[in-house]
């Protein structure tokens, strides 16, 4: 059964639940999902219940959200179909990476799964969206690297940048006018002691303070 036979409100709870757990061991908490989605507790709570009576959640009261086996395909679905509109919208349509998220939350919803396969071969079946978050296959594999946040790993090395968060289009902004990216390798040198503060300077270029905010929304592998 096709991600499309259920309602926009769905997919977007079933997206949101995978996207919580991606990138983190957290436990996925009803507030957490109302937050991520952008609602009142509530009514996370009402959709996270329905979606348990639908088979597509385990929900124990006062525990966390996990999505069943049917609900991870469905979830990874949506994924799927988000990740490869917002390279397509950048690749050939000429969006910057700070634009693709908002459009690609709008299409997402409206795109057939031909059409998605369709995107998918047009662009050579990319592995990672613009922002380094890999794109699930079209049997679900996911492939996530084995990265860790910049703000954890150790300073004074070389390191590659395997993922930025899209949450904030600003940071993205500030990103990209430093030539950070996907792929970007980066050289760290620690801060002065106390600020919280990381130093880094694409190849090439000259040194910059990225502060906690900064570095928590980067996700990095060490560079040969």
């Amino acid at each position: 059964m096709s991600v499309s036979t259920l309602s926009t409100s769905s997919q977007n709870y079933l997206k949101a639940i995978w996207g919580l757990s991606e990138w983190s061991d957290e436990p996925v908490t009803p507030t957490r999902v109302a937050e991520r989605v952008g609602v009142k507790l509530s009514t996370a709570s009402d959709a996270v219940r329905k979606l348990t009576e639908q088979g597509l959640l385990e929900h124990a009261p006062y525990g966390a959200v996990s999505l069943t086996a049917e609900g991870h395909t469905f979830a990874v679905a949506m994924v799927r179909r988000h990740r490869l509109i917002e390279t397509f919208l950048v690749e050939m349509l000429g969006y910057r990476w700070d634009q693709v998220h908002d459009e690609a939350e709008a299409l997402e919803h409206a795109v057939s799964d031909f059409m998605v396969d369709r995107i998918d071969e047009r662009l050579g079946r990319p592995e990672r969206d613009p922002h380094g978050d890999p794109i699930p296959a079209a049997d679900g594999t996911v492939t996530r690297p084995d990265a860790v946040l910049l703000s954890s790993a150790p300073a004074g090395g070389r390191v590659r940048v395997e993922r930025i968060s899209d949450d904030d289009p600003g940071l993205l902004q500030y990103f990209a006018e430093h030539g950070v990216a996907y792929g970007t390798v980066l050289a760290t040198d620690a801060g002065a002691p106390y600020s919280d503060v990381l130093n880094v300077a694409v190849e090439g270029g000259s040194p910059f303070p990225l502060g906690r905010a900064a570095t928590d929304a980067v996700w990095v592998t060490p560079a040969s």
